[in-house]
């Protein structure tokens, strides 16, 4: 019975005609949801960025662990005389001994520590990894947002459009019964409805996806409620190009990381130098044979690993280091004439789409519905015809959606720069 109402329900929306007031209580009201709300349950909930936090946080066990010395060996060691069983010549054979050491690996000096920094930069660079996939999340939910504020917007404006249509519809039959008019003005009309019919279910499919894109970014359920979002207004550019780039420059995290990367190659380097320095090791053993007859030995030794085949091993690690470092500051470069190319064409789009929105909203909006009022009262007393009335209407229709999409685009333009600059547009 409940589906047979519902379909009902949808039935009488979609002919635009009136539910009931009891009906229109079974409706429940969706508060809309503020993006500041959304934003801060992304950056708590998203996969992407939950992942790059646990990998920092792995990354951030290194350093103790490189810089602490290699694990000390214990050696055990028996010699026989005579004969392979345990102890054999023991008691009667100053040869045959039990001998106990432990051995330890000192790196030279300086080889920790530096390994230490290494490894602190790493986890350095996987913590500007961080606030890039946030700020790439939170862009991304921007844009979803103002994308379906606009065809929300899109949708009220092609209902409020499908009512004028109608009375135009029924000013054409009224015209065309009475014999003043034609029945291609009333199919024009039916056909320009049914055109709306349209766009309102293309506005459906495309709010869908992008619904569902939406609560992907959340980390939400898809089967979880639809996301309504509040009516988008125009933020202004409260700061000029100048000062915009310079916060780029200082805060972008794609830049912070290469930079990072150029000091970690800094890094690289003095330990390929350290390499070409040897590293030592050093040994005690204990030596018992029989107590009654022979003393104890002590032994130490220091050993050290000499690094002979440095054209091999040592040069080619230095030379590969300083590579990388060239490699690392090209990047670095590259990446800070990027963010400044991106944001220049972001900052022109806001700008350029800030003047758009002044020209629809003072010009050609008001323009366009004085002349269809105009066109339509002209229309009913037979001083203009309805092709003239019909294109006066699609101008309207046309001019208001593409105000409100001017207005997306400025705000996902803000949106843009706020993740290029890390600095508050609204």
């Amino acid at each position: 019975m409940k589906r047979i109402w519902s379909w009902i329900f949808a039935a009488l929306t979609v002919l635009n005609v009136a539910l009931p007031v009891w009906a229109q209580k079974e409706i429940p009201k969706v508060e809309p949801v503020k993006l500041a709300d959304l934003l801060a349950e992304a950056f708590h909930n998203n996969p992407q960025i939950q992942a790059v936090k646990q990998e920092w946080q792995s990354m951030q066990q290194m350093p103790t662990q490189v810089s602490t010395l290699p694990d000390p060996q214990v050696v055990l060691q028996q010699v026989n005389v005579g004969s392979p069983r345990p102890f054999a010549g023991f008691t009667n054979s100053d040869f045959a001994y039990i001998g106990l050491g432990v051995s330890q690996d000192f790196p030279y000096p300086g080889k920790l520590k530096l390994r230490r920094e290494l490894a602190n930069k790493d986890a350095e660079v996987t913590e500007q990894k961080i606030e890039v996939i946030r700020r790439a999340v939170l862009s991304e939910l921007k844009m979803a947002y103002f994308r379906i504020a606009f065809l929300a917007k899109q949708s009220s404006i092609l209902n409020d459009d499908r009512e004028l249509l109608q009375q135009m519809e029924q000013a054409t039959e009224v015209k065309y019964r009475s014999g003043m008019g034609n029945q291609q003005e009333v199919l024009q009309a039916q056909l320009e409805q049914t055109k709306l019919l349209r766009e309102g279910t293309a506005n459906q499919l495309e709010t869908a996806k992008l619904q569902a894109e939406l609560k992907q970014l959340l980390g939400r359920p898809q089967s979880s409620p639809d996301i309504v979002t509040e009516e988008i207004g125009e933020s202004l550019i409260a700061r000029n190009y100048e000062e915009l780039s310079s916060a780029a420059q200082a805060n972008n995290p794609q830049i912070s990381a290469a930079l990072k990367a150029v000091d970690r190659q800094n890094i690289a380097i003095e330990i390929a130098k350290k390499d070409f320095y040897p590293d030592f090791n050093a040994q005690f053993m204990w030596q018992r044979t029989d107590p009654s007859q022979f003393r104890a030995y002590y032994q130490f030794t220091v050993g050290a690993r000499i690094p002979i085949y440095r054209k091999k091993k040592q040069q080619p690690e230095l030379a590969q280091a300083e590579i990388d470092k060239s490699r690392a500051q090209t990047e670095l470069d590259s990446q800070s004439l990027e963010v400044s190319s991106v944001l220049r064409q972001e900052y022109v789009a806001a700008e350029k789409s800030a003047e758009l929105l002044r020209i629809y909203r003072d010009g050609l909006l008001p323009q366009a519905k004085a002349e269809l009022q105009a066109g339509f009262a002209a229309y009913e007393s037979n001083r203009q015809d309805f092709q003239a009335l019909l294109a006066s209407f699609l101008d309207v229709l046309k001019l208001d959606e593409e105000y409100w999409q001017t207005l997306s685009e400025h705000e996902t333009a803000l949106g843009q720069i706020e993740e290029l600059t890390g600095v508050s547009l609204r």
